[in-house]
Order: C-alpha cells, then sequence, then structure tokens
C-alpha cells in the first residue's frame, strides 16, 4: 500500500515519523515544491526571526533520517496533477506516481492584498525560510518598518523587529489588534504591550497604497505618507486548494474533510489546508503548530486501521518580548473574559465563557498549566471561581 504525501511541511512530516515509528513499512513519497525538507514554521517568526536560534533548528528531521526510514523525498518538483480515479500525481517534470493512499498536506500561502505597490521589493510576507532570512537581514537600528496586520504574525514580526532596534509602526483596520482570536479586552492587552515597546500602534486605519521608486519608500494612509524601509504583510494565509479543485474535490476555505481527515476513498487532507468535521459538530480549519502535528498522527492512526477521530481543542502559543503565552479552545469576540491575577503584573490566567460555559483558556507567563486548562473546556463554571486563586484548577 503505497502512500504519497502532497506537501512536504510539518503535518507531512509528523504522519511519516507516526507510521514509522509505529513499524509501518509501507513505500513512502513526500513531494513539496520548497526544496526544503519539512520544517515547523513557529521559529521562522520567534527564535530564527530574533536572531536567537539558527535556521537548521525549524527542521523536523535531518536528511539522513528520511533516508534511514526509506521515505523518498521529492522536494524541488511540485505536485500540477491529481486524478483520483487512476490514482496518480502528475509532477511538474512530467513524472507521475502512483498511489494507493494520498495525503494532500499543501498548507497555505500568505497573502497579498490587491493595493497599489505591494510587489515593490522590501515588500515581506512571512510564511517561508527565505522570508524569515530576508526579514532578519532587513531591519537593524534606524530602519523603520511598517507591519500591515495586527495579528499573531503581524504582532511576532512587529516585537522581533523592534527588538531589532528598528523603528516599528503596525497599522491595524479593526478597532484592536487580535479581535477575532481574542476579543477586544485582551486585544488592547496586546496593543498596550507593543506601544510600551516604543511600537506606534494604529487601529482602524486601511493602508491605500504602498509607494517608492524602484524600492518600498513609505506607506499611505488616507492622505498620511508613513516612511517604511521595509514593510510586511500580516494579513493572513489562503490554503492552497488548486490541485483539489482540480481533482474535483469539495472545497470550502479549505479541502473538505471528514472527522478522520477523509476527503475521499484513500484520499486525505491535513495541515492548514484542511477544513475539518470535528466530533463534536461543526467544521474547523486550524493554521496552528499544534493542529499540524496531531493532524499528522492522526492519519497515520487512521492509515494504519486504528479508531480514530478529530476530537480535540484548538491550541497556540506566542513569544512578544518578555510575554509568553499559550491559549487553547475557540472563543469569540463576545464572550466573556475572567481574569485570575492582574493582567498589569504579566502574569494571569484568562478565561473565555458563554453562558458560563468555558470555551477557551488562556496562560500568560505562567507555565504547566495547559493541559489543566485544556481539561476545563466546555464544562459550566462561575466566573468567580474561575477568577478564584484560593480554587485549584484542577478542582473547578
Amino acid at each position: 500500500m503505497s502512500l504519497v504525501l502532497i506537501g512536504a511541511g510539518l503535518a507531512a512530516a509528523t504522519a511519516v515519523t507516526q507510521l514509522r515509528e509505529a513499524g509501518d513499512s509501507r513505500p513512502v513519497t513526500i513531494v513539496g515544491d520548497e526544496g526544503e525538507l519539512p520544517y515547523e514554521r513557529p521559529g521562522l517568526s520567534k527564535g530564527v526571526l530574533l536572531g536567537a536560534e539558527p535556521m537548521d533548528s525549524v527542521f523536523v528531521h535531518d536528511a539522513a533520517w528520511y533516508a534511514e526510514h526509506d521515505v523518498r523525498m521529492i522536494l524541488d518538483d511540485a505536485a500540477v496533477t491529481l486524478d483520483i480515479a487512476a490514482g496518480t500525481v502528475g509532477l511538474t517534470s512530467g513524472d507521475v506516481l502512483d498511489y494507493d493512499d494520498v495525503i494532500l498536506a499543501t498548507g497555505a500561502t500568505a497573502r497579498r492584498p490587491p493595493i497599489p505597490g505591494v510587489d515593490l521589493p522590501g515588500v515581506h510576507t512571512l510564511r517561508r525560510i527565505p522570508d524569515s532570512r530576508a526579514l532578519r537581514q532587513s531591519w537593524g537600528p534606524g530602519r523603520s518598518v511598517v507591519v500591515v496586520g495586527g495579528g499573531w504574525i503581524g504582532l511576532e514580526t512587529a516585537a522581533a523587529a523592534r527588538l531589532a532596534g528598528a523603528d516599528v509602526t503596525v497599522l491595524e483596520a479593526g478597532d484592536v489588534p487580535l479581535h477575532a482570536a481574542l476579543g477586544p479586552t485582551l486585544g488592547e492587552h496586546f496593543a498596550a504591550l507593543h506601544r510600551s515597546h516604543g511600537v506606534d500602534v494604529r487601529t482602524g486605519v486601511l493602508v491605500t497604497a504602498i509607494e517608492g521608486d524602484g524600492a518600498v519608500s513609505a506607506v499611505r494612509v488616507g492622505e498620511e505618507t508613513i516612511p517604511a524601509d521595509v514593510v510586511v504583510l500580516g494579513v493572513g494565509a489562503a490554503p492552497n486548494v488548486a490541485l483539489a479543485e482540480h481533482a474535483g474535490l469539495a472545497v470550502d476555505d479549505g479541502i473538505v474533510v471528514d472527522d478522520q481527515l477523509r476527503a475521499a476513498p484513500h484520499v486525505y487532507a491535513i495541515g492548514d489546508v484542511a477544513t475539518t468535521e470535528h466530533a463534536s459538530g461543526g467544521r474547523i480549519r486550524v493554521e496552528h503548530w499544534d493542529n499540524a502535528i496531531r493532524q499528522g498522527r492522526l492519519a497515520a492512526q487512521v492509515l494504519r486501521g486504528e479508531d480514530a477521530h478529530y476530537d480535540w481543542s484548538p491550541y497556540f502559543f506566542t513569544d512578544q518580548y518578555d510575554l509568553g503565552m499559550e491559549y487553547v479552545g475557540r472563543s469569540a469576540p463576545e464572550d466573556e473574559v475572567t481574569f485570575r491575577g492582574d493582567p498589569a503584573s504579566g502574569e494571569f490566567l484568562a478565561f473565555w465563557t458563554r453562558e458560563d460555559v468555558l470555551t477557551a483558556a488562556m496562560n500568560v507567563n505562567i507555565w504547566d498549566v495547559s493541559d489543566d486548562l485544556r481539561s476545563l473546556l466546555g464544562r459550566t463554571i462561575a466566573p468567580d471561581r474561575l477568577a478564584d486563586p484560593g480554587v485549584g484548577l484542577t478542582e473547578l
């Protein structure tokens, strides 16, 4: 039973690792279009971008591991066709791979908004290894960096640029950064964090043009022009669904799969590109590191015939300046927020509830509690008990 994985990212590498560790010896081929071994993306906007970690720290395995485990790697010949009826994958080179099972792990592509000047030299996105390397080399003391978008990538990039000594401006269209992820109260907390480090955070603004003669020199917001030596676009990512669409698979903000990651018989999708039926009902597409790992493991379990299903809550983490945090669950901006501890102290827990049902939780500079917080999700807990430091998390 041969397996082809299209996409050479963390999800694909995790699936293969899980198979081999379970003793599965089926023929496996990983096809990628980046020319890089599978790697973990968080370091590109965290340790590597900060200069605290080397670039090779992001790779899941070295080349020797794949060779030793009989995994064929095709890293510079992208998949361009998927023929489900024939069970074949066509590559740019014209080569054709046969498969018994195929996993689409094609990931997502950083968005470039349709505004004038978006393709000027000096305008960056942050998604791949060359992006992180180019950004790290482009800023420093005396450089002006404008970040368009106040989401996770935008704010992590802003923190790295500021710590490198650059002058940084963040332009966010919404009323506060991170509104969709954290709601207004915690979004404002992150805005205040950046302002306290000298970042000019502007909200409720729209970029109308990026200007420059041969290279970027400014960003226009209405009638104002903001000087910029570097512009970073942090406005989200679009799932790479073209191959799936052309193959006739269902697509709806990602490749539609069931709670075993199955898009069609012998066809699976995992990671950023998969919009997945959750065991608790509804669909979800998650672009975070933890989900890529968990879905990679789940795909391997399903291929091995295990009765496993997508039933976990999303998790993500961030490090910005002296703030480190972990978040688990899925809240909505209108959910009620309860704090345990004073946010001004820099160490606290936050809980989101909807009619007293816990939808999400976050630990900030308090560690080894994420599993306890995860265990509380979906339970009915009064906010006053959540806020009470005298009640242990395992006692709630």
